[in-house]
Order: structure tokens, then sequence, then C-alpha cells
């Protein structure tokens, strides 16, 4: 019988399987795709994150990043991170790197869709293999998570992602956080001749339809060949009522989402990460909704609070106008986003 078997091969599920060979355990990852995943996401990565996976070996090529900035028009405000540099990284480079060292650890992936676990006093069935737990990370719209009731309605103001690379050179050295009437446009160099749009909004349409609320951004973009074909996610936010029931335990966008307006989503996941497998080594699953819980608690609050004030147009557009006005504010919530999240002082840390 296994340790551990992780459902979902992507950024959460390689990085519990790394976790899960440095504690000695042994471990299988199942993913239903093939090859190399990619994803629709904003792919800047907060020092955190490039903290976290260096902890776990793993150093994906990308662009440097030394900021955040806030764009609304002629208004402008930026703050660079305190605590290191941030890492523009395209999702597969990301994903490649993480598998290499999943392969590295003589970790084993499997090609199997998973949509359902059978539980036992002491183990679980799934995929054929027998093992003392499950870990779903098997993303935003986690068959696993629905599977055991673990779905909540969602409300109706729907946030979804849209994501194009541009073959352009990088103009900005910050993530670029264009902001218009009904959407955000995150801009992450990823490579010295690349960079990487994601257009966030409750509105339908296409890429190009979107795209059309940031004129700054079409003029800098106008000629630039798409690098790749656009990618879509959402919607984005998705609520589990637990993150446990019974041996199987839920990480990374699986366990819940509320939006990615704060780009805190890898190093989250990183941390979940290690904290599921510290509760799998320690056999205290309870423990890790509580853990789960401090470790996003900050993620959550700013996070909730920033849709909170997006939402209402008044204060959407006044959000820009304030920072500029408080930059130690915009200054110390950057800093805030920038700072790792770690598991528990009493276990290892997530990186």
């Amino acid at each position: 019988m296994r340790d551990l078997v992780v459902v979902g091969g992507g950024p959460a599920g390689l990085a519990t399987a790394l976790h899960a060979a440095r504690a000695g355990l042994e471990a299988t990852v199942l993913e239903q795709r093939s090859g190399t995943v990619d994803k629709a996401c904003g792919e800047g990565l907060m020092p955190g994150a490039v903290a976290a996976l260096a902890g776990l070996g793993v150093d994906p090529s990308g662009h440097e990043l030394r900021g955040i900035r806030y764009v609304a028009g002629a208004r402008r405000v930026e703050a660079d991170f305190r605590s290191g540099a941030g890492r523009g990284v395209r999702r597969t480079t990301l994903h490649d790197g993480l598998r290499r060292a999943v392969e590295d650890a003589g970790v084993p992936v499997e090609q199997h869709a998973v949509r359902g676990v059978e539980q036992f006093a002491d183990g679980v069935l799934v995929g054929g293999i027998r093992a003392r737990y499950v870990v779903a990370a098997d993303g935003l719209h986690s068959p696993l998570r629905r599977s055991l009731g673990l779905d909540r309605p969602r409300g109706r103001r729907l946030r979804r992602g849209l994501r194009r690379h541009h073959v352009v050179a990088p103009w900005t050295d910050h993530v670029e956080v264009h902001w218009a009437r009904d959407a955000e446009a995150y801009v992450t160099p990823v490579a010295d001749d690349l960079v990487g749009v994601a257009v966030l909004t409750t509105r339908r349409g296409t890429y190009d339809d979107h795209l059309a609320a940031f004129p700054e951004l079409l003029e800098r973009l106008a000629g630039a060949p798409a690098g790749g074909q656009d990618r879509g996610a959402g919607p984005l936010r998705q609520e589990a009522s637990a993150r446990t029931a019974g041996r199987v335990l839920l990480v990374g966008d699986a366990a819940g989402y509320v939006d990615a307006l704060t780009g805190e989503g890898i190093a989250l996941a990183l941390a979940q990460a290690g904290a599921a497998v510290q509760a799998v080594a320690a056999e205290d699953v309870e423990g890790y909704e509580l853990e789960w819980r401090r470790l996003t608690r900050r993620y959550r609050w700013l996070t909730q609070a920033l849709l909170g004030v997006s939402s209402v147009r008044p204060l959407r557009s006044a959000l820009v106008p304030t920072a500029v006005g408080l930059p130690w504010l915009f200054g110390a919530t950057v800093d805030a986003l920038a700072r790792p999240a770690h598991s528990s002082p009493t276990g290892q840390s997530a990186g």
C-alpha cells in the first residue's frame, strides 16, 4: 500500500509529490492529461513563490520582476518588492521544471482520469491504487471535490480570465495591472521577447473584445503577433465546505479559490502542498483544515476586500487614485503579497 496518491499533475500536485518524496513517503501522481500542461493564468511568481520553488530544487527560467504597478489612464503607482525579486514564468516552463524534479525524485506520474475515490477504515482506493491517503489537486473544477460533496454554491458575479502571449520585448520589469470600467489586464514579462496579458472580467467576450478597453495596451501591442493559443479559465471563484473528507485532503485551487486579483495562487499552492504532506506524515488530517485556514487567511481577506471595492463603480474608479495618494499603503500591500506563506512554526516550512 502506498502512503499517498496525488490526483492532479499541475503545480500543486507536483509540489505535493516533491514534499512527499522529501518526507520519505511513497507517492504516485495521477494526471489525466499527457505532456506539458498549460493554463490561463497571470504567470507572475511573487518572491515568496520563487523562494518556495528554490527550496524544492526548482528554478524555472523567466523574466525578473521588481514589483507591481497599477495603471488607470494617466494615473499610475508602483511599489517594488522588499523581500527579493519575483519572476515572470510561462506556465509551461513552470510545469516542465516541476515535472523534471518529480521524475528526478523517483515519484511515478501516471496518466489516469480520476472521478471518485473509495474510502476504507485504513486507506483508500483511487485509480486502481491502494494508499493510506489521497491529495486532490485536480484544479478549479475539481471532480474529486464534487464527488465528495464538498462543492458550495457560487455567487452571481462570476469572473473569468483570458490570457494571450504577445511576441514583443517587455517594456516593464513590473507586473502591470491596468484598470478599466469592467475588467483588469495583468501584464507580465515572461521572457526577453514575450509578454503575457491576462484579462479578468465578469463580462462575456473574446480577448480582443476586452483588450479594446485598454487603449495604452492596444498601442503597445499593435502589430505584435500572438505567441501561441489564447487560454481561458473560470468561473474563478470556487468554494469548498471543507478541505478534508475522510482520508482525502484538498490542495491548491481544488481546496477553494477566491480570485486571481492578488497573484498569490502559486505561492499558496506550494504552501498548502507542504502542509498537506505534514498532515499525512503525522496522520493528522483534521489539523490540515486549521493550517489551510491559517495559510490562506491573508489571501482570502485581501482578495475579498479588493473584489468588494472593485465591484462598486465609484469605489473602483477611486482605487488607483487612492493608491497614488497613499503610496505607503500601496507599498505595504505589495510587501504583504510578496512575503512567503509558511506552514506552522512547529513543522517544516512550505519551501
